[in-house]
């Protein structure tokens, strides 16, 4: 410790820091790991927009949701897809990011396991948790501007998180995933009634077959929403490349404003 200069001895003492009102907040265009050693949270990438680091403003957040491959206690293997990835090789975007890692508790067909996005009882209710944790820690937040995609398992959480706190999010983008799982389909569907909603799939996929996503959104639709839905022919299973790098994808996502249902009411 002796040896240590100031700069690292303020480094170690940001990465210790006990995660609160107080921390210290991440670089602007930098991403940082966030291991919460509170009830209710679990670990996740955080990045702050860099064109954004002097401003006040509210900013909006987009949550990741990674895939099944991506689980467990290890970080870094959140970076392998997604906004992550490019974010790690030097991409810089306009909005707060948080990607955060399911745990992993066992095989898929295994009936304790229920550490995946899309089981109602597994860690699908922490990921508000930490959008929550950080709009009060870094008072950024615009909670209005709050929108949420995922891929493969992610798609799947990404339904289901909606399902479970409708009215939260200004927008949605399900990649490769379904929501079919879901037991309360009318309470599923007035989730997304009002929601804006991009879905993505390969005409090609054999692992989350592009019928079940049809069929969800055939169930949505039924219900009220409008959904935009993308099929890529000749594609497989990774139907996410190509999305998250599509410019026009982001642009789409920040240009929707959440309308609370109060105001909705009133119109």
């Amino acid at each position: 410790m002796k040896n240590m200069s100031r700069a690292a001895i303020a480094l170690a003492g940001t990465l210790l820091a006990p995660l609160g009102s107080f921390a210290a907040q991440p670089e602007a265009g930098k991403m940082i790991k966030v291991s919460p050693k509170r009830e209710g949270l679990i670990p996740y990438w955080l990045y702050l927009p860099k064109e954004h680091a002097g401003e006040k403003d509210k900013l909006p957040v987009v949550v990741f949701l990674h895939g099944m491959g991506e689980r467990g206690n290890n970080l870094d293997r959140v970076l392998v897809h997604g906004p992550p990835k490019l974010i790690a090789k030097g991409k810089h975007f306009p909005f707060i990011m948080i990607a955060p890692q399911c745990p992993n508790d066992g095989r898929k067909g295994r009936n304790s396991a229920k550490s995946f996005w899309w089981h109602p009882e597994g860690p699908i209710d922490k990921v508000k948790n930490i959008v929550e944790f950080e709009k009060k820690r870094l008072g950024r937040i615009d909670a209005d501007r709050i929108y949420i995609t995922g891929l493969s398992m992610g798609g799947f959480g990404t339904y289901q998180i909606v399902g479970h706190h409708p009215d939260y999010f200004a927008a949605a983008a399900p990649i490769c995933g379904h929501g079919n799982r879901i037991a309360d389909k009318a309470a599923f569907q007035k989730a997304f009634a009002d929601l804006p909603v991009w879905a993505f799939h390969g005409d090609r996929d054999n692992v989350v077959r592009l019928a079940e996503q049809q069929q969800t959104i055939k169930l949505l639709e039924a219900g009220g929403a409008t959904i935009k839905f993308t099929v890529y022919p000749g594609v497989g299973h990774d139907s996410w490349t190509r999305t998250y790098n599509n410019p026009d994808f982001y642009k789409w996502l920040l240009s929707h404003k959440r309308t609370p249902k109060k105001d909705r009411s009133s119109k």
